[in-house]
């Protein structure tokens, strides 16, 4: 049970910043979704996609949200998916945000769901994985997503999902990620008030959630590696 929560948590976030008090059947429905949140996942590592290329991901979550009857906008920033869900009474927006792109890795292990996917990154023929949790991230996302669907009459506002596009930056030469999903309105109509975004973190005991107010690991720095160099003697 505490790991289901913990894994849900995003969802604990969105219900408690719109309904006025807790339910306590979200637990009991969390418990009930977790086997389908590890075979989503399960699924999406087998098959993971770079890096505005993520359409058969971008695929399986508008379907499952379509499932669900909430409101879909697909193709944003390239390959993003946006649902909208509407509480029964007003109130305010709530953002939830995962990302769904894979890195140019070659996973090796034998897991039965390992990625034997490859691909040319570059120049260079490598492996695809999701070697950074996107794959949970999206997994999570989407069974927060049913739960939330559940209880409609409770919600105050709007809960708004992004499945963000490569997050782990376009390829050279295009745009992409959350700077083009921004450009292209994502947080406008309806107008975002709060976001939440949930990173898993292999450093992080298991049982224990890590957070800070405002924002968090939101920069990166490049470099490159090459072989054209010679020693001195």
């Amino acid at each position: 049970m505490k790991k289901t929560f913990l894994a849900l948590f995003p969802l604990f976030l969105a219900y408690q910043a719109q309904a006025q008090s807790p339910d306590p059947t979200l637990m009991a429905d969390a418990e009930a979704i977790e086997e389908q949140v590890i075979e989503w996942r399960r699924d999406i590592h087998e098959h993971p996609e770079l890096s505005n290329r993520e359409t058969e991901t971008a695929k399986k979550i508008a379907a499952h949200l379509e499932s669900l009857g909430i409101k879909i906008q697909t193709g944003v920033a390239k390959t993003g998916v946006v649902g909208i869900l509407k509480g029964d009474n007003p109130g305010k927006v709530v953002a939830l945000r995962a990302d769904i792109d894979a890195l140019p890795v070659t996973e090796r292990n034998d897991l039965a769901f390992k990625s034997e996917v490859k691909t040319t990154f570059m120049g260079s023929e490598t492996g695809v994985m999701h070697a950074c949790g996107h794959d949970t991230h999206v997994a999570i996302l989407m069974g927060v997503a049913e739960i939330l669907s559940n209880h409609k009459d409770k919600i105050n506002g709007t809960v708004k999902f992004i499945f963000q596009p490569a997050e782990e930056g376009p390829p050279p030469g295009e745009e992409g990620g959350a700077k083009l999903m921004i450009k292209e309105g994502v947080l406008k109509n309806p107008d975002v008030d709060a976001i939440f975004g949930l990173h898993i973190n292999s450093a992080t005991p298991v049982g224990t959630i890590a957070y800070k107010p405002g924002g968090t690991m939101a920069a990166v720095e490049r470099f490159v590696v090459r072989k054209n160099f010679s020693y001195a003697h």
